[in-house]
């Protein structure tokens, strides 16, 4: 009785283990939607370590869609790290909007990080991408702020390898800079937003890019500030700063010229007070010498009073004279 119940519990186990391992479910539900896949195939997956769930699913999908399809390629996919169920949604939604687009490409187009489903939707839907606030001056020295909406759509042929969103706008608002700098006042662009449209639109901006550029709006247009007078004031104020250090410069100069002309002036007396020192041992000696005499002396004295009382006579006559 003992190896029976033993018998049993190993069935069971071996059963439940057969179960799990084996997605009997699956199976009947890929048979009832009449794709056909092999118990075995179902059993490989899961010895490759690919889920069956997201093979066979995706697989059902695809076939009731009326797409031609099998395991190995939904599996090797899955092998390399793609999204098995969006590319078989963007076959099916490029299927139904007439769109060419093959397993390969939309397999490609999901590796290469971009969402082949959103790519085929915008095929079929165009997007709009706004763009942020594009400064540009025109040449009357106005800023002029403009915001563009550009309406795109998805170029599947250059999905792989194309660049992004971030390059369209980029390219447009250097479009925006370019025409409004040509434009000769900012009233031009004011009156006519639409020329900026139709210039950038007409260089071609989509190349090299993963989108078809149909249509670039001007959604708001304003006036900001007046950099031509905020240049030149600044312009202005450095040549006034340039100006001041030269005044500064030679006011320096002219200072260090006095200070130096004071200093000879002073080094002059200091050398005149040296020489009228020098006279009275000069007449000593000419008296001990027997150069001079005491009557040459002595009319040297009464030339020197004379001389005095000249000055104090012309002082008393012209005032200024001892200022000057």
């Amino acid at each position: 009785m003992g190896g029976l119940v033993i018998t049993i519990l190993l069935v069971l186990i071996l059963l439940m283990l057969f179960f799990r391992f084996v997605p009997i479910g699956l199976w009947i539900s890929a048979l009832a939607a009449g794709v056909k896949v092999g118990l075995f195939n179902l059993v490989g997956m899961r010895l490759r370590r690919v889920p069956p769930q997201k093979i066979v699913m995706p697989l059902i999908k695809a076939i009731k869609a009326g797409l031609d399809m099998d395991t190995s390629k939904l599996e090797a996919h899955y092998l390399a790290g793609g999204n098995v169920d969006k590319v078989i949604d963007a076959l099916i939604a490029a299927e139904r909007a007439g769109i060419e687009l093959n397993f390969s490409r939309a397999a490609a187009i999901d590796l290469a990080g971009r969402d082949v489903k959103e790519a085929v939707m915008v095929s079929v839907t165009p997007k709009v991408i706004e763009t942020p606030v594009i400064a540009a001056m025109a040449k009357n020295g106005i800023q002029v702020k403009a915001i563009a909406r550009v309406t795109v759509r998805a170029n599947i042929d250059r999905l792989v390898g194309g660049a992004g969103e971030e390059t369209i706008i980029a390219r447009v608002g250097e479009g925006i800079v370019s025409t409004v700098g040509s434009a000769e006042s900012h009233k031009d662009v004011l009156e006519n937003p639409d020329n900026i449209s139709k210039t950038v639109l007409a260089k071609g901006l989509d190349s090299g890019t993963a989108f078809e550029i149909l249509s670039i709006d001007i959604a708001d247009v304003d006036v900001g500030k007046n950099i031509g007078a905020e240049l030149q004031i600044d312009q202005a104020e450095a040549d006034k700063n340039i100006a001041q250090a030269k005044a500064e410069e030679r006011r320096a100069m002219a200072v260090a010229q006095e200070q130096e002309m004071k200093a000879r002036v002073q080094e002059m007396r200091a050398r005149v007070v040296e020489a009228e020192a020098e006279v009275p041992i000069a007449m000593a000696e000419a008296l001990r010498n027997g150069n001079m005499g005491v009557m040459d002396y002595y009319n040297l004295l009464n030339v020197q009073a004379d001389t005095t009382m000249r000055d104090h006579i012309a002082s008393a006559t012209n005032p200024t004279a001892d200022k000057e």
